[in-house]
């Protein structure tokens, strides 16, 4: 009897924890595609094709070496004043060391971030919450070094 009812198991919560993969794989493809995205539009010198990965909220939390700034406006023109020309943005490039999914609405992501640029070749870390927020995956904090 102990078997069978093992077996049971196993046969009805087999596909849910497939299902369930098969959701996390999306979710962390879905969030890895945005940060593609994001790339290609800073490398043709579009910072507010860039920006589309943020939360648009005054909520939003940018966390840089000038410290704290709230708002998807504020972090665009910290942008735009930090890299006012197509040279100053240089090429990015993203190194992404880890994608987790600490919740059904929210994932973690940790990488580098490397500046190309004629004269220098600036690089650091980030770490970006992100939040599932109407079906859609968004930054909705960042701490760039």
């Amino acid at each position: 009897m102990k078997k069978q009812v093992f077996i049971l198991v196993v046969l009805l919560v087999a596909p849910l924890m497939l299902q369930a993969q098969k959701n996390n794989d999306a979710d962390l493809k879905q969030i890895r595609q945005i940060l593609d995205n994001q790339s290609k539009a800073w490398n043709k010198g579009d910072l507010v094709g860039f920006m589309q990965g943020y939360w648009k909220s005054k909520k939003l939390q940018f966390v840089g070496s000038k410290g704290v700034k709230y708002g998807w406006k504020a972090t665009l023109e910290g942008y735009q004043k930090g890299y006012p020309s197509k040279e100053k943005m240089g090429i990015l490039k993203f190194t992404i060391l880890s994608v987790e999914k600490i919740s059904d609405d929210a994932a973690f992501v940790i990488g580098k971030w490397h500046l190309t640029r004629k004269n220098d070749t600036p690089n650091g870390h980030f770490s970006l919450l992100w939040r599932k927020i109407k079906g859609q995956w968004l930054i909705v904090a960042d701490h760039s070094s």
